[in-house]
């Protein structure tokens, strides 16, 4: 018996140790090494976190759509053909009367008693302007004024009603990746509501035109007849006047481009309140800076408004600056390109004071500069000022224009330099820059010059 417990003892024993040696050294996973590497723990794949400190933009556009859909309105434009084919409906026809032209665009309602928004080209050489609302209601529309250099025209209906209205926006607080909806009439196809982001800011499309665009880049869809039409934010503010597309087939392509709500309003409050647009100057020439122009300078700046001269008496020059300073920025507006600087100074009027941070020899220095107002305009690709008293007298004439550039290489090989006069265009005395702001170029046929000698010389433009 003695025997028996004897050898079970035994057997246990071995069976115990065999379990604690297998346990030990030999079973799946179990390090043997210190230095071994740790198994990755598994994360479900529901686990979220938030890596952005600021929440996502709303891109539900309902209600910015219900704000703006009924203020947007249709522009009808009917007009008098009056180009190149003119004279064959005249002498090869026989018909007297010239064939109407009809255009479309879009207009915004700013004002409850019925102001509309739209662009200069929509509405330009019209004889008659019809305009229609949401709810399909026609209304004959009467020019207020317009501004060809932004492209802005304002026009009054009278309803019985109040309208429906959309509120300014700040266009110089929009960002690039902000959502926006352009409301318009593409194709005659009222109430059209697309959506996009703002792919830039400042686009200048022809930095050879003389004009100073400063337009908002949006990758929502616009065509033809959305010109004139709204862009708003997501809370349904204007941002901008929707004008033009970048386009080689005439279709949207994925580029539109607005004039920013900033300077609309301007320009409407300009010509409600003056009757003509409002324009301050800097008192600045120079260029915009980048890698090719600094090196013509030879300056370490990339980015920033060279400046190569002063006019005299002018708010920059009050104010110390000077050739060679570089404009950093104005009011806290980052310039980059000239369409920043001329952009911004779209939005002020004479005689308000705007800040400037500029650099000198390296050093940053800041000041106030006043603007003064723009005695100058550009036509036919020349400069022209009114003229001085002092003028007058050493010119013996009590009308004309004073050029001041002249860039026209046409005139110039005529002989037409800076120094001379314009006394008449058409045969018709010119006396204010009014007289040939908003002249078409291609209605000039001839233009009778005062030389700096007294002598006078006519120049035929069309044969």
């Amino acid at each position: 018996m003695k025997s028996f417990f004897k050898t079970l003892s035994i057997a246990l024993l071995s069976a115990f140790c065999s379990i604690f040696i297998y346990d030990q050294f030999f079973q799946t996973g179990k390090n043997t090494n210190e230095n071994t590497l740790e198994i990755p723990k598994l994360i479900p794949t529901n686990y979220t976190f938030n890596t952005n400190a600021y929440a996502a933009e709303s891109t539900d556009f309902t209600k910015a759509a219900e704000k703006t859909v009924n203020a947007v309105v249709h522009v009808k434009n009917t007009s008098t053909s009056d180009d190149k084919y003119s004279s064959y409906y005249r002498y090869f026809l026989g018909e007297e009367e010239l064939p109407e032209r009809i255009g479309t665009g879009s207009g915004v309602i700013v004002s409850q008693d019925g102001y509309i928004i739209t662009n200069y080209h929509v509405i330009e050489n019209s004889n008659s302007i019809e305009i229609t609302t949401n709810d399909n209601k026609t209304y004959d529309a009467k020019v207020i004024g317009s501004d060809p250099d932004t492209d802005i025209a304002v026009l009054k209906i009278k309803a019985k009603q109040k309208l429906p209205y959309i509120y300014f926006g700040n266009s110089d607080a929009t960002r690039i990746g902000e959502w926006v909806l352009a409301v318009g009439n593409p194709f005659n196809l009222n109430s059209t509501v697309t959506a996009g982001i703002i792919s830039a800011k400042s686009r200048d499309l022809n930095k050879r035109d003389g004009k100073n665009e400063s337009y908002i880049q949006t990758d929502a869809a616009v065509n033809r007849g959305n010109s004139g039409g709204a862009l708003v934010n997501t809370n349904g503010e204007l941002v901008g006047i929707n004008t033009a597309i970048s386009s080689i087939s005439g279709g949207f392509v994925g580029y539109s481009f607005a004039v920013p709500s900033n300077v609309a309003r301007k320009v409407f409050e300009d010509i409600i309140e003056y009757g003509d647009v409002q324009r301050g100057l800097l008192g600045v020439m120079g260029q915009a800076l980048d890698a090719r122009i600094a090196a013509r300078f030879e300056v370490d700046e990339t980015e920033g408004f060279y400046i190569t001269d002063l006019e005299k008496g002018l708010g920059a020059d009050l104010a110390g600056l000077k050739a060679n300073d570089i404009i950093k920025s104005v009011d806290g507006i980052q310039i980059k390109e000239f369409a920043d600087l001329s952009g911004y100074l779209a939005t002020k009027r004479p005689g308000e004071k705007v800040e400037l941070i500029f650099k000198r020899d390296g050093e940053e220095k800041t000041v106030f500069v006043r603007l003064e107002k723009i005695n100058r305009v550009i036509f036919f690709a020349i400069e022209v000022r009114p003229l001085s008293a002092e003028q007058k007298k050493e010119y013996n004439t009590e009308h004309g224009l004073y050029i001041s550039n002249m860039n026209n290489r046409r005139l110039y090989q005529r002989g037409i330099d800076n120094g001379y006069l314009i006394l008449e265009i058409n045969g018709k005395e010119i006396n204010t820059l009014s007289d040939i702001k908003n002249m078409d170029n291609s209605d000039i046929e001839d233009i009778l010059f005062l030389s700096p000698s007294g002598e006078k010389k006519i120049v035929l433009l069309q044969y």
